[in-house]
């Protein structure tokens, strides 16, 4: 039996050897070794991609794309007009520009067949300024190992082999294509965006350098939070072309005569608008670009970002200043005003100090100056309410007021605590903000420490 099982094992692995060797050695000339196999030649010689104007690409799905180059930018031309993805048609353009002959399988077969190639899967037809005819590729069938695809040129009898990574660049559908981010809007001149989604609406707009929400309240935004929702809406791509030419029964059909969500980016007077429908397949969307005819997908995930509410973009810092641009503190605490001030330091890089001027004159620590400003500049809002009724406001617990860059600045907060919360609120600013319980003890903690 256990000899048995030895034959076996060996049959095993000689017909894996005997595979392994057809397949390397398959199709190699007599004698052994390709002579050239160590020297790879470019397939098409005389190549320079940036001088290209028209590429035809038919896919193995059967769909035929024509692209050429109009003031700089590839177009797609047929099937349809539109304006081409310009990643797709480089990764095209660098292909057949670096593109070897793996090994030449055949100078002169007697039939293409065999390789796939008398009714090619992958054909890019192309032409550059000056070139009277095009130069073709024409790809066929994998080889049996799957490394590498058979291919030849139209200009040449030779059948060769090129590598299989190349088929992600050259198999590219209409779709693939032609763009497909479906807003157009220029991100530098952007001064206003309104969302309205989930029966709700909110809108932001540039305040200088700075975003502020004007609806449903008037507050400072968090220029992160919007900045990002910026780009999301930059760079959102359409996953599928459901209509070329909607018409209103097909609005309707898809929930766009009544938009689950509609977006206006607004810059100055020009405006692009997203309307986003109803639920399409695979956590898509169906969706339009207001001015365009046309019906697509995009991520589902879109539409729940386009849901979330003002707060989640309201600026969570409750402090502008900064430890660092700080130069007086006034901290107004159970009838007490302790009041700190930043002394320059004198001579080169001499580090600058604090000084308590209130309720008594005195140097004080560094390192518990300095822990204070940091934990007042690190509060940060957990959630926002309405109004300030039962916020504990209306006899607060802590009031400061910071003078920063240069005394040039000036910010004021109160504190309220009611029960084991505790609130905090700015000028002028709706309602109050609810912040860790914890982080205002601690910054009660050092400010006794300072005012020892």
């Amino acid at each position: 039996m256990r000899g048995l099982r030895s034959t076996i094992a060996l049959i095993v692995v000689l017909a894996g050897l005997g595979g392994y060797i057809y397949f390397v050695t398959w199709k190699l000339p007599e004698g052994g070794a390709d002579p050239n196999a160590k020297k790879l030649d470019k397939v098409f010689t005389g190549y320079e991609a940036d001088k290209l104007e028209e590429i035809k690409v038919t896919s193995a799905a059967g769909d035929a794309t024509t692209l050429r180059k109009e003031g700089g930018a590839w177009q797609v031309t047929q099937p349809l007009t539109a304006k081409a993805d310009e990643s797709e048609v480089s990764g095209i353009t660098s292909a057949l520009g670096q593109m070897e002959v793996v090994r030449v399988i055949d100078e002169n077969p007697a039939t293409l067949n065999d390789y796939g190639l008398s009714n090619p899967r992958i054909q890019i037809d192309f032409k550059g300024a000056g070139d009277k005819d095009y130069r073709k590729l024409l790809v066929g069938d994998k080889t049996p190992t799957g490394s590498d695809l058979f291919a030849k040129r139209n200009d040449e009898t030779k059948v060769f082999l090129i590598s299989a990574s190349q088929e992600t660049s050259l198999n590219r559908t209409t779709f693939d294509l032609r763009e497909k981010a479906i807003l157009k809007f220029d991100r530098e001149k952007l001064d206003g965006i309104d969302v309205t989604a989930g029966g709700k609406t909110m809108a932001v707009a540039k305040d200088g350098a700075d975003w502020k929400i004007t609806r449903p309240v008037q507050t400072r935004a968090d220029f992160g939070s919007v900045e990002g929702l910026v780009g999301r809406l930059g760079s959102v791509q359409m996953k599928s072309i459901v209509t070329e030419n909607a018409t209103p029964a097909d609005l309707k059909k898809y929930g766009l005569d009544t938009p689950e969500a509609t977006v206006n980016l607004n810059a100055g007077s020009a405006r692009a608008t997203l309307l986003m429908g109803g639920k399409a397949a695979d956590n898509t969307v169906y969706a339009r670009d207001a001015s365009k005819p046309s019906v697509v997908t995009v991520e589902s995930a879109l539409l729940d970002d386009l849901k979330k509410s003002a707060d989640d973009y309201r600026r969570k810092d409750i402090f502008e200043f900064r430890p660092f641009n700080a130069n007086r503190v006034e901290m107004a605490r159970n009838g007490q005003t302790v009041v700190l001030e930043r002394v320059k330091g004198t001579g080169e890089n001499a580090p600058d100090t604090w000084k308590r001027v209130s309720p008594t004159a005195a140097d004080v620590d560094r390192e518990k100056s300095d822990s204070l400003l940091s934990k007042l500049s690190n509060i940060r809002a957990a959630s926002f309410v309405d109004a300030a009724a039962k916020t504990g406001l209306d006899k607060p617990a802590l009031t400061v007021t910071v003078k920063f860059d240069d005394g040039k600045r000036e910010e004021k907060v109160t504190f309220g605590q009611t029960g084991s919360d505790v609130y905090v609120a700015r000028p002028g600013e709706p309602g109050a903000a609810k912040i860790d319980a914890a982080d205002f003890n601690e910054t009660i903690k050092s400010l006794d420490e300072l005012s020892k």
